[in-house]
């Protein structure tokens, strides 16, 4: 039986393990500031319960004596990180230090916080909504500006602040409709008219808005592989030092240099970009090859774009049009690079062999003429030349796509039958309202909500 309540005074270690300058011990609930004035002596006598002020100097002491010198910072209700009193102990960042005064203060009737339980009671005591809990992570996780900067909107409210402008012309439509139907024969004025619906046609073009958004929000917070494929020495190991600008991949002229999977992280248009450089793709009786060919196919299987290298030097080989087939085959967003353009003479591409879809690149991963525009062509296969922020809010979450498609549709349906019953009506701007909470937290399930905090580190 779980006999963890909300009501629990909760304990965890803030700060990473390993060593450090500081490391922080956090504590939340109604038990905090006594708990660390049972262990806390300070160093010009102040009672952390009842003196004025927020930091506190002294020591942290057990029954054997003194375990560490520390800071005491207080924050009261409602104003803290949880809304409940909230205690952090800042130690020496030992791991030593900080596991002795945990152990100290779960030996004071507070117990272990679970992941995400400190942000998980903010959004239970109302100080934040589930946007902006989900936000914390995101902000922590953020590989680059980007990510940072979507994290932060949500963080501030900016799509919170969206989703409710939406909320609030469907309570209001059902608030009219239901009264429609509860006064159907009073003398009143025209309850769901034009200009209701033409306010419901705004809200569902932002919905989609919003929709739009998701993809590019995911590729912030979740980032994109690209995989380097073509046969041997036509310079993928190259362009892929000439990306990193740095000499990561051994380059030789011998074929089959590149026998293992080779992945880095690069960031572009804002997307950190997983960057796998492969073995070249042929037949061959080697085995330690056969075993980089192998994974060179599953990276492949795997990328969000394929980046076929080819020798623009040299005339197409049977093993380019093979591999040019199976590049087909995949249905994958491809670029074609077509390499060692530095080099005369150049054989002209034959359009008639490569996917219209494919974009080609002209570059020389030797002179790193021709990288920008090969950047900007993985930028705009990711992101599809969208804008990189948005005055409302972006979406950055499976789920939270899924319940605003699903209010989408239902609104849809509201407009499509909008002369039709109100107590249709009704049914399908309730289901609208209802997705919509899913996403602030309004109307989450507990099951979604306990999965997505779970996903938290324990501290936090």
């Amino acid at each position: 039986m779980d006999r963890r309540s909300p009501k629990d005074t909760i304990a965890a270690i803030a700060t990473p393990p390993g060593e450090g300058g500081i490391g922080i011990l956090r504590l939340s609930g109604p038990d905090s500031i006594s708990i660390a004035h049972s262990i806390f002596t300070s160093s010009r006598g102040r009672d952390i319960r009842t003196a004025r002020g927020r930091v506190f100097h002294g020591e942290i002491r057990d029954a054997h004596g003194t375990i560490d010198e520390v800071l005491v910072h207080i924050m009261r209700a409602p104003h803290s990180y949880t809304a409940e009193d909230v205690v952090e102990i800042n130690c020496h960042g030992g791991a030593a230090p900080i596991r002795a005064v945990l152990e100290l203060v779960l030996s004071r009737s507070a117990r272990l916080a679970t992941p995400g339980e400190f942000t998980k009671r903010a959004f239970l005591n109302g100080r934040i909504d589930l946007i902006q809990a989900e936000a914390v992570i995101d902000r922590i996780r953020a590989q680059t500006d980007a990510a940072l900067r979507a994290a932060s909107s949500a963080a501030e409210g900016v799509l919170s602040k969206s989703l409710h402008e939406i909320s609030e012309v469907l309570i209001e439509a059902l608030a009219r409709v239901e009264s429609a139907i509860d006064f159907p024969d009073d003398d009143l004025p025209e309850l769901v008219d034009a200009a209701l619906r033409a306010r419901l046609d705004q809200v569902l073009a932002k919905m989609r808005e919003l929709i739009d958004t998701a993809e590019r929000g995911r590729l912030y917070r979740e980032g994109a592989s690209v995989a380097i494929v073509g046969r041997p020495n036509v310079g993928k190991s190259s362009l892929f030092n000439a990306l990193l600008r740095d000499a990561r991949a051994i380059v030789t002229s011998v074929p089959g240099t590149t026998r293992d999977l080779l992945e880095e992280v690069i960031t572009i248009d804002g997307v950190p970009i997983r960057l796998s450089d492969t073995a070249g793709l042929r037949a061959t009786d080697d085995e330690v090859e056969q075993i980089g060919i192998g994974r060179a196919r599953a990276a492949l299987l795997n990328a969000d774009i394929v980046m076929l290298v080819v020798d623009v030097s040299e005339e197409l080989t049977t093993e380019d049009h093979e591999l040019i087939r199976e590049v087909n085959e995949l249905r994958r967003p491809t670029i074609v690079a077509t390499n060692k353009i530095d080099l005369a003479p150049q054989r002209p591409l034959n359009r008639e062999k490569i996917n219209h879809d494919w974009e080609t690149c002209q570059v020389s991963a030797k002179t790193e003429k021709g990288l920008k525009e090969l950047e900007s062509a993985i930028g705009r296969k990711l992101l599809g030349g969208a804008q990189t922020a948005t005055d409302q809010g972006i979406i950055t979450r499976m789920h939270q796509r899924d319940s605003l498609r699903r209010a989408a549709e239902a609104l849809a349906h509201t407009l499509a039958n909008y002369g039709a019953s109100p107590e249709f009506l009704s049914i399908d701007l309730r289901d609208a309202i209802d997705a919509i909470g899913e996403i602030t937290g309004e109307t989450t399930p507990e099951d979604v909500l306990d999965r997505i905090f779970s996903s938290f580190c324990i501290g936090k």
